[in-house]
């Protein structure tokens, strides 16, 4: 896929030992799309200058491997939860930029929040909402290219509220015939839940034989 970007990204396997890639660049949709297509992604904090990254092993959800315990299917069943997709885009990004705690360094700033409303404009960004009681409680957010998901960041006001929103994504990206989240980092969170780390070299085959597709763009919400 070519979107046209005026940065060209070096080779993924030239990445530092930590992952680090590329510094620089700006956060134009063309500039994202062309480093996501790459498996390459930005992460730095609010003071840095844009960072890029490509980890080796790569954390990855496959949809078919998510994790659905006997008490989370319970929680579904009970239907205290509505999900929505694409409805509430701004909201679940700013909600995923809060801390908890005041002091920690924000990664996803002013500027990255700008960048991803633009990209969900143009229909390749996407989040998953998930409310009770009419009051939005959870929810995560994340880029779509060919036949992979790019997952940023989620959310939970209350308890289960993120993983159903994880659960809802997995059978919304089945039935696309997505097959992979690419969750980048290692959390236990996403271990827990059915994620597993591969290799880079591994990644890389997955995401050329992913970008051979075209994107499910636009809402999701009725698709």
């Amino acid at each position: 896929m070519d979107f046209h970007s005026e940065y060209v990204f070096p080779d993924i396997d030239q990445a530092s030992p930590e992952g680090l890639l590329a510094v620089g660049g700006d956060l134009e949709p063309a500039t994202l799309l062309e480093a996501y297509s790459k498996g390459v992604f930005p992460w730095f904090s609010q003071y840095d200058p844009i960072l890029w990254w490509s980890l080796d092993p790569r954390m990855v959800l496959f949809t078919n491997e998510i994790h659905l315990s006997k008490s989370l299917k319970r929680v579904i069943r009970s239907g205290k939860f509505s999900v929505s997709f694409d409805d509430q885009f701004e909201s679940v990004i700013k909600n995923c930029s809060r801390s908890e705690n005041e002091d920690d360094e924000r990664w996803i700033t002013d500027e990255m929040i700008e960048a991803y409303i633009r990209l969900h404009k143009l229909g390749f960004a996407h989040s998953v909402e998930v409310s009770m009681n009419d009051r939005l409680v959870g929810g995560l957010y994340g880029v779509s290219l060919g036949r992979m998901f790019f997952g940023e960041s989620m959310f939970f006001r209350v308890p289960d509220a993120s993983k159903v929103a994880l659960i809802a994504l997995t059978e919304k990206l089945r039935s696309f015939e997505i097959n992979v989240i690419d969750c980048q980092q290692d959390t236990d969170h996403m271990r827990r839940m059915g994620a597993r780390p591969i290799p880079r070299s591994e990644f890389k085959k997955l995401l050329a034989e992913a970008m051979k597709y075209e994107a499910v763009k636009g809402n999701w919400n009725n698709r």
